[in-house]
């Protein structure tokens, strides 16, 4: 790189760039924002994205060129899983900052040969010579979120490589090695940069700049963000594709490719981390039970710890199901009013007892109809719940153990699409690599997570364990809902988001405008989000959620106007065929055939 550019240092030149970038990106993201916002009837309104109708199958992604892909696979006579493993390898190159095979994923899934729903657990795990103080400074307090995610520290065990080849073995239809020739063809001939992906990149560049493998990738020579519009090619992610085409699993978590992730994570500058090729060679993927609420007819089904998705999820439904919701509708302050409080109630319980089922004990009463039934008498009152009675609650424990609250933080990234074929057979698959960009270092083409950060960084609070602390082997905690509903054994609705913590709350809002607000699946996707974790209310900004910021902090809430990039794609499943809904937040399209 030449040291000057018309007698500016290069440095200088490199900082003037990224900022004009910067404001190209926020005009651009501004623009697309006022295109994507809902109508203010606080309905589905006019925007870019509309009800998609099929009748033997469809595919929902954040992405059209992943769409598009798992599409043909679909009429070139794979199923649901076919699609599944193409949908995500093509991800994994066009929307890089938020999955990919350096990461992990869970699969909901119903086999409609056996009439069977089950779900499939690929979240990475800790390393074995992980201990809990890893994530603390020299003074014993927790180190920052951001020195830890940037480097090797935060990078777990990656999960989806193997789920993808696991899970086709077991389902798929059309051989491995074709499911991958349409990411190998693409990563050669080179993607458009879209506009989103040029204002992640311009976000995150500075750490981004920080590694070579990530500084030649994401940006130009002199260190720019690339401009949208930019045919991006990524030969080395062709090359790891080929090789695991060809090998399978094992590939990847054997042999060169396990070498370098290997490599790269213990030898990465400022953060070396400490995962190993005895971490890779001995992961397994683990089936799991849905976790099921019934709930107005329908059974909502979803996966269970690590994920705290369906739990809490869950919990919310059979909060307010004593509640009017439905006759109120979603234009009523009460609505808003029961669903904060009852959110703020389950992610109590959610910060207390969830965490990898594996390594605690965990209360097997969190979706008891008489616990959460007594629960919900806290949403009697007529304003919000005082801080100091939100507390987690007591459900029936077959143990017993006390657990500390925990302390972690989850940022929002992840993808999500939904897959439903003309056997029957319906995906839900929620995937991440955690934070954008995840750790920042990329090998063979691929980045690798920083899903460790997802623990507890504090182990124990007041002489008490916290349950998503680390340990060798574990999984974190995650806020995944990869989301089935069933009705008389049938599904009926697939539908998940990404979003970090705030997952919860989308994926419930949307439930409850398709099942109590009669929505079809694109309006309840559509519909303004109004999210209530912790107490303070987050409401869209640049929709109709902005109205409910007098009525709701006169109930007593404390509000915060802020954008809420969920990404939401769900497919419905009609007797007489399917509706498709695409988040018009991201990029994302939806396909019937």
């Amino acid at each position: 790189m030449r040291r000057f550019l018309f007698a500016i240092p290069v440095n200088v030149y490199r900082q003037i760039c990224i900022l004009l970038a910067t404001l190209l990106a926020v005009t651009l993201v501004i623009a697309q924002d006022a295109s994507d916002s809902v109508a203010p009837e606080f309905s589905s309104g006019t925007t870019k994205q509309q009800l998609v109708h099929g009748k033997n199958s469809m595919v929902s992604s954040a992405n059209p060129y992943a769409s598009r892909a798992g599409s043909d696979i679909l009429k070139r006579g794979g199923n649901a899983v076919d699609a599944m493993v193409t949908i995500q390898l093509v991800l994994g190159l066009v929307e890089p900052q938020s999955s990919g095979i350096g990461g992990g994923a869970f699969l909901v899934y119903f086999d409609a040969k056996n009439k069977r729903l089950t779900t499939f657990d690929g979240r990475e795990t800790a390393p074995l010579a992980a201990t809990p103080e890893m994530f603390l400074d020299d003074n014993g307090q927790p180190a920052s979120f951001f020195d830890v995610v940037v480097g090797g520290r935060s990078v777990g065990t990656p999960g989806t490589i193997k789920l993808l080849f696991d899970i086709h073995k077991r389902y798929g239809q059309l051989p491995w090695e074709d499911l991958l020739k349409p990411a190998i063809q693409l990563a050669r001939e080179g993607f458009e940069v879209t506009n989103r992906l040029n204002a992640l990149i311009t976000y995150a560049a500075e750490s981004l700049y920080q590694y070579p493998e990530t500084r030649d990738y994401f940006l130009s020579e002199e260190g720019v963000p690339l401009f949208p519009g930019t045919v991006l090619k990524n030969t080395a992610y062709a090359n790891t594709l080929e090789m695991i085409s060809e090998g399978g699993a094992d590939a990847f978590y054997g042999g060169r490719i396990a070498e370098a992730i290997v490599h790269r994570v213990q030898n990465s500058e400022g953060t070396p981390g400490r995962l190993t090729l005895e971490d890779l060679s001995r992961y397994e993927i683990v089936e799991r039970p849905p976790v099921c609420l019934a709930y107005r007819g329908y059974d909502v089904c979803g996966m269970g710890p690590p994920s705290s998705g369906a739990l809490t999820v869950g919990q919310i439904l059979g909060l307010i199901e004593h509640h009017n919701i439905g006759e109120w509708g979603p234009r009523s302050p009460k609505s808003w009013l029961a669903i904060g409080d009852a959110s703020r109630l389950a992610y109590a319980d959610r910060g207390r007892y969830m965490a990898d089922s594996d390594f605690v004990d965990m209360p097997k009463g969190l979706l008891n109809k008489d616990y959460l039934t007594e629960r919900s008498k806290l949403l009697s009152g007529e304003s919000a719940l005082p801080s100091g009675s939100v507390q987690p609650g007591n459900p029936p424990f077959d143990h017993a153990h006390l657990w500390a609250d925990d302390k972690s933080t989850e940022l929002p990234s992840t993808s999500h699409f939904s897959i439903v074929d003309s056997g029957g057979n319906v995906v839900s698959m929620t995937t991440t690599i955690e934070n954008g960009f995840g750790s920042r270092l990329m090998v063979g083409g691929f980045l690798l997570n920083n899903e460790l950060t997802d623990f507890s960084f504090v182990p124990e609070v007041d002489e008490k364990l916290v349950a998503n602390r680390i340990e060798p082997g574990k999984r974190p905690r995650s806020s995944m809902a990869p989301t089935i509903v069933m009705k008389d054994g049938n599904p009926v609705l697939t539908v998940g988001s990404p979003g970090g913590s705030r997952i919860i709350g989308y994926v419930a809002k949307t439930l409850i405008a398709w099942i109590d607000w009669d929505m079809n699946i694109q309006q309840a996707i559509e519909l303004p989000h109004l999210i209530n974790r912790f107490g303070e209310y987050d409401l869209e900004k640049g929709t109709a959620a902005e109205s409910f910021e007098e009525p709701l902090e006169r109930l007593g809430y404390v509000t915060n106007i802020r954008d809420l990039n969920s990404g939401l794609h769900g497919i419905e499943i009609n007797p007489d065929g399917l509706q498709g809904g695409a988040d018009p937040r991201r990029e994302g399209l939806v396909i019937g055939q």
